[in-house]
């Protein structure tokens, strides 16, 4: 059984019927050719015929933690992170972000995310679906590198800030088996904030002397990691 929006959009959106031909997944990278079995209550049912091979994964698992945007600029980095093979999505509260903890539960964006992540899957092919994970402090990331799970922890910051290295320096490095790229909010991070993520394992990079759009950043990074691992 297709789930009931999912349900609505094949017959309503994709105008099939009894007896014709989908490509379907489950969302953990298993993907399958289908017919369209039933329509009706409960619901539209498909018939598996056999497997399909899904789009490869990319070999390097990247977790973006993202300090939380405002309005719909959140919506796009969920968006576009899924196509560009994230495999995970953070929603992170720093002490610039406009908006807290409390008001992101309240207002259940979470739930808007994910939905927003399985739409995205369908439109690029991917048959998995990223989870968009609770929102966190960054006292929470900190807590994460200081026990240590092997990931290769990144950090942009804006061409201003000192610290921060071009991230071609990562060019000619080795490919690591996971990591976690963070990035900032609309109006920077707070010095102390760089200070206490650097000590904790976060390298600061940037990516050159142009201030991007807070939600083109993720995406540019991503690009351009993706291409220095090999990962494309």
């Amino acid at each position: 059984m297709l789930p009931a929006e999912e349900g609505r959009h094949l017959v309503g959106v994709l105008r099939l019927g009894v007896g014709d031909q989908v490509a379907v997944f489950d969302g953990r990278g298993r993907e399958f050719t289908a017919v369209v079995a039933s329509i009706g209550r409960p619901g539209v049912s498909l018939a598996l015929a056999a497997p399909r091979r899904p789009a490869p994964e990319p070999a390097v698992g990247i977790s973006l933690a993202q300090v939380v945007l405002k309005g719909e600029m959140m919506d796009r980095v969920v968006r576009d992170v899924v196509m560009m093979g994230g495999s995970d999505i953070r929603p992170v509260v720093s002490a610039r972000a406009e908006t807290s903890l409390a008001a992101l539960r309240k207002a259940r964006r979470v739930e808007r995310w994910q939905r927003i992540a399985v739409a995205s899957a369908k439109q690029c092919g991917r048959a998995v679906v990223p989870p968009v994970h609770d929102p966190v402090a960054i006292a929470t990331l900190l807590e994460e590198a200081a026990a240590g799970d092997g990931a290769v922890r990144l950090m942009l910051l804006e061409p201003s800030q000192p610290q921060g290295e071009p991230i071609r320096i990562l060019a000619g490095t080795p490919a690591p088996r996971a990591a976690v790229l963070l990035v900032g909010p609309e109006g920077g991070w707070a010095a102390a904030e760089v200070d206490r993520l650097a000590s904790a394992g976060f390298r600061p990079l940037t990516l050159g002397p142009r201030t991007l759009r807070a939600d083109a950043a993720p995406i540019v990074a991503l690009a351009l990691l993706r291409f220095i691992w090999g990962d494309l």
